[in-house]
């Protein structure tokens, strides 16, 4: 059966300022730092091994990834980054502490921002300071002003379904570093968690997930690896 394990980043240096990051780049805090070098060792204890690794564009998911897999000795594996495993892009609250931002907008329109299922923030005005159309990486590409988690599962399914379910069908054993609304994205699907459900999901940073498939890909069984 396919092997896949999924890992949300280590805490980041805005998740410790409790700032909306989004499609941000911010690194790892030195908590992050251990988070990712013991969910590698944990892998490594338990057993696992990958032969191909996917993450984000994000130097958090990323490096996370590349911590994990130095744990495992297993630095010299495939990874493929790709856009579509970013963040949700949080708009106009990119960078904003959220405690403020609930202070001057209310906790009630703050949790529909942060909890909803298809209402996203207010958009990003071009040229702000946070604006990425600048930014090398994501040339050629429609940067999003603002997303829904909606909107964010709209890009993670295609490409999971397209890029990433192929591999796992094919056998290869799978790890992906990305972030907690991307995650959510691929749990919600495999495990067919409903709407209204999907939000309420906390992913924790730095915890692997390991889902257990049969050949169809279907989920057979969902755990932390800390947890077994």
């Amino acid at each position: 059966m396919p092997s896949l394990v999924l890992i949300r980043h280590g805490q980041s240096a805005w998740n410790l300022e409790n700032r909306f990051t989004g499609w941000w780049d911010v690194n790892l805090t030195e908590q992050g730092i251990e988070e990712a070098k013991a969910a590698g060792r944990m892998l490594a204890d338990k057993g696992f091994d990958f032969d191909l690794a996917f993450t984000s564009m994000q130097t958090r998911a990323i490096k996370t990834l590349n911590l994990a897999l130095e744990e495992m000795g297993r630095l010299w594996l495939p990874v493929v980054k790709d856009w579509r495993l970013n963040e949700r892009h949080y708009g106009g609250l990119t960078g904003l502490n959220k405690a403020e931002t609930a202070a001057r907008h209310g906790e009630e329109q703050v949790h529909v921002w942060r909890r909803s299922f298809d209402v996203p923030p207010p958009p990003m005005e071009a040229g702000s300071a946070f604006d990425l159309g600048t930014d090398r990486r994501y040339a050629g590409i429609a940067i999003p002003s603002t997303e829904s988690l909606k909107d964010t599962i709209a890009r993670v399914l295609p490409y999971w379904e397209q890029v990433i379910a192929p591999e796992l069908r094919a056998g290869k054993r799978v790890v992906i570093s990305a972030h907690g609304n991307s995650l959510r994205a691929l749990v919600k699907h495999l495990s067919g968690i409903s709407d209204a459900d999907i939000a309420a999901l906390e992913i924790p940073t730095g915890q692997p997930i390991v889902y257990e498939l049969d050949d169809a890909l279907g989920a057979t069984d969902r755990y932390y690896l800390s947890e077994r």
